[in-house]
């Protein structure tokens, strides 16, 4: 059965009457009365019995009748989700991020997306900057952030926002007093630094600024996450070099100063995503994106 022969039935069910039914439906008596009548053959038995008023339901007809508007509702309900999701009002959003770029622009970008699109559910998955572009190409994500993120030619990068570099120090460092610190400073000076990964990332961008200057790097510890590095800056175990959005670790211990360097000035963060994807909430989040980016961060790869 048809919904569109649902509704004809309902009519008839609620109305009781042929001519009533019809006028509800805006259509003549003869197809309606020709439509219930293929209905009837198609389920097998009588689902009206007709009387000097109108007609009255059969057993089997009140039996249809307590499915009937349930089935016209989940469809309607189904057109209804099919066109939020069309528009971009509803479904999931599987977002790839990873350490320090939680901190500042990428909490306002979801916080700002969601207030606009609370319909649709976001997934937050912490990945490797390897992990990431393997995800978005098994389609386990849909758009990741990260930084010095290589040329893909089926994915699109854009820059979101470019940090200054900073240094952490523990609190009673002579460095401390400081206004700002160069890469000469740290000659010698133990440091807290990422792992050096298969992919180029900041690790490797720090390593050059000192090999650049003719500066020895003096790595004491390395860790994963902007977080241990931090706490163990706190600890005294070394000072480090990180991005201006570590800064909002407001650990006790720890007192940052910009670092001073022609080599690294800054880094971007970006956000990458499939050039194929024409999901519209995907199309929505990278408006959200852009209107969220520091006008500096413009013109970035894509």
């Amino acid at each position: 059965m048809e919904l569109r022969q649902m509704k004809y039935f309902l009519a008839l069910a609620e109305e009781l009457n042929f001519g009533r039914a019809a006028a509800r439906l805006h259509m003549a008596q003869p197809p309606l009365t020709r439509q219930i009548r293929a209905i009837e053959e198609e389920v097998g038995t009588a689902l009206f019995v007709r009387t000097p008023k109108g007609v009255e339901l059969t057993d089997a007809g009140r039996a249809l009748l307590d499915e009937v508007p349930n089935v016209l509702h989940l469809a309607r309900r189904a057109g209804e989700r099919a066109l939020l999701a069309g528009k971009g009002f509803a479904g999931q959003l599987d977002v790839g991020i990873f350490g320090s770029a939680i901190l500042d622009l990428i909490p306002r970008i979801l916080d700002r997306f969601h207030r606009a699109r609370p319909g649709v559910k976001i997934s937050l998955h912490s990945m490797t900057k390897a992990e990431q572009l393997q995800a978005l190409r098994e389609r386990r994500i849909t758009i990741g952030f990260n930084r010095l993120v290589p040329e893909e030619a089926d994915l699109a990068v854009e820059i979101v926002m470019r940090e200054p570099m900073m240094v952490g120090l523990n609190e009673n460092h002579p460095l401390c007093a400081f206004d700002e610190v160069t890469v000469r400073d740290l000659e010698d000076v133990p440091l807290i630094v990422y792992p050096n990964i298969p992919m180029h990332g900041l690790a490797e961008e720090v390593a050059k600024a000192f090999w650049s200057e003719g500066v020895r790097m003096n790595v004491a510890q390395q860790v994963e996450d902007v977080l241990t590095c931090v706490a163990l800056v706190a600890g005294g175990f070394g000072s480090c070099v990180t991005t201006a959005s570590a800064t909002r670790l407001r650990i006790p211990g720890i007192t940052y100063r910009p670092l001073r360097s022609a080599v690294l000035p800054d880094v971007e963060l970006a956000c990458l995503y499939r050039r194929d994807d024409t999901s519209p909430i995907l199309a929505e989040f990278l408006r959200v994106v852009r209107d969220l980016s520091p006008p500096a961060a413009a013109g970035g790869k894509a």
